[in-house]
């Protein structure tokens, strides 16, 4: 079976800003351990340029109060995400954070959501019980993107039976650094036959994870904002570190 990076040909030379496209802090994710200052702190030390923090939505593993009313929900989610960049602009570091959501839609299966943010969150009440379709297109209609976590790993709480929905995907995570090589090689192949955008991430929970440095992506200009990180993944302009490697 050929690897991952040998199905890529393309120049990678110039593409130094790297960014984690996924992981969580225990803040906001009951299956993370570490604050999102202390991640944070994980992925610069890891020489990255930033990250996205995609904590667990509210029908995942989150650790957030379901019995709270919606606007303090979300204000909850954008809290972990502010004290991280809080954490960034003290120690006047150049190191960005970004905003994002990892949504359980379902039998295991969850997506990835970038370039959207706190105001999003507050005019969409109960955003996490829309049908699947429905939350892609509010999502794409405030400029955000769609984009599968990990679509072919075979876990026990992930049901095999429910295939991914690439009618209601804008990208699919080829390489998720928790996943086997066989299951990235699926999702590459469900990426490349849909035409849908290629990300990789790291899924870290833990500042403790190998995963870090080994996952993400890299531009070759920083990235300051969620429209521009959406920007520069539609347009391509990026590449997938894969065993700490581009490709």
């Amino acid at each position: 079976m050929r690897s991952m990076k040998e199905l890529f040909h393309r120049p990678v030379e110039g593409y130094q800003y790297r960014y984690e496209m996924h992981c969580h802090n225990n803040w906001c994710s009951a299956c993370a351990h570490n604050a999102p200052q202390e991640i944070a702190q994980a992925y610069y030390s890891a020489g990255y340029a930033g990250m996205v923090i995609t904590d667990h939505f509210l029908l995942g593993s989150s650790a957030v109060d379901r019995r709270l009313p919606w606007k303090e929900k979300m204000e909850a989610y954008w809290a972990a995400y502010q004290a991280a960049k809080d954490w960034a602009a003290k120690q006047a570091r150049d190191f960005v954070v970004l905003f994002g959501l990892e949504h359980h839609y379902g039998a295991g299966k969850e997506v990835l959501t970038y370039g959207i943010g706190l105001d999003f969150l507050l005019a969409h009440p109960d955003l996490h019980l829309l049908p699947l379709e429905e939350y892609r297109r509010v999502v794409n209609q405030a400029g955000g993107l769609v984009v599968m976590a990990h679509p072919h790993r075979h876990a026990d709480y992930i049901d095999d039976t429910v295939q991914p929905r690439p009618e209601c995907l804008d990208g699919a995570e080829v390489f998720n650094a928790g996943n086997t090589e066989e299951e990235n090689l699926q999702a590459l192949e469900l990426a490349r036959e849909h035409h849908l955008l290629m990300t990789s991430g790291g899924d870290v929970h833990t500042i403790h994870d190998a995963s870090i440095g080994q996952a993400g992506m890299a531009f070759p200009t920083p990235i300051r904002t969620g429209e521009e990180l959406c920007d520069a993944l539609r347009a391509g302009d990026c590449r997938l570190i894969l065993h700490g490697e581009l490709a």
